[in-house]
């Protein structure tokens, strides 16, 4: 467990996974083991949304990729290669065309290995202000590689009644949970705050949208995204491309407390 301090805030990160983020022993991250999902929080690459309806396959220039819901990122394993008292970094690596285990087979895929066609370093890292938390990601491979990004963060609801609140509108927990597995799109969009017991306003660069997303009333997940998926069918989700240049793509979420 890597474990990070700030005056009164506190974070805490399993194998590069957000587990914990505390002011005053108020905890803002949801629990594993709590219902409503498995996991605290993972990434979204290089895709976004499930495939399964276009054959678990996806287009690029290179070839079609082998791919289920969200990427075949979360299935490699974060190494740690630094860590201070207020910070850690993160990194994964693949090489193109490396068969990976999907632990979604046999259960809820028929694939057993994804595949892409590029390789790629992903780099995750952590910085701890007072009262904030900065969350960045860079990524470098191969020129002109197509990918998406998404977070994944899921936050603990303490409250009968939290509003999700964009500046524009305030959303309901009750109309995430009414679009159901599809998440609840808001377009154009750099920061949210979760109002709750203690606020959280989740604060973003490069990823432009979010999406919102639970089936249970003690959490729900506010996803900083690149591309909606829900926006094109399956067979078209390379329309939501975007392209590696000659220098990394650089994406940040800052998680700032009341």
């Amino acid at each position: 467990m890597t474990e990070l301090e700030c005056g009164d805030c506190s974070v805490r990160i399993d194998k590069g996974e957000l587990v914990s983020f505390t002011k005053e022993g108020h905890e803002f991250i949801h629990q594993k083991g709590s219902p409503g999902w498995r996991s605290a929080d993972t990434e979204m690459f290089p895709i976004i949304g499930p495939v399964d309806k276009a054959g678990f396959r996806v287009q690029v220039p290179r070839s079609n990729a082998i791919q289920d819901q969200h990427g075949l990122l979360r299935e490699l394993e974060y190494e740690l290669i630094s860590h201070t008292d207020i910070s850690a970094t993160f990194k994964k690596e693949y090489k193109a065309g490396t068969p990976v285990k999907n632990s979604k087979f046999p259960d809820k895929s028929t694939k057993q290995w994804l595949l892409w066609p590029y390789s790629f370093e992903f780099e995750k890292s952590f910085g701890l202000k007072e009262n904030q938390l900065e969350i960045a990601f860079k990524i470098s491979g191969e020129r002109d590689m197509p990918f998406m990004l998404g977070y994944h963060p899921a936050f603990k609801v303490h409250t009968n009644q939290p509003i999700i609140a964009t500046g524009r509108q305030e959303i309901t927990l009750e109309e995430v949970l009414a679009v159901g597995g599809r998440a609840f799109q808001v377009e154009n969009c750099n920061s949210i705050t979760l109002k709750d017991k203690r606020d959280i306003t989740i604060e973003t660069e490069g990823f432009g949208h979010f999406m919102c997303w639970t089936e249970v009333t003690n959490m729900v997940c506010i996803e900083p995204i690149s591309f909606y998926p829900y926006s094109v069918e399956q067979t078209e989700l390379h329309e939501g491309f975007q392209f590696l240049g000659d220098s990394p793509a650089i994406f940040k979420v800052n998680l700032i407390l009341d």
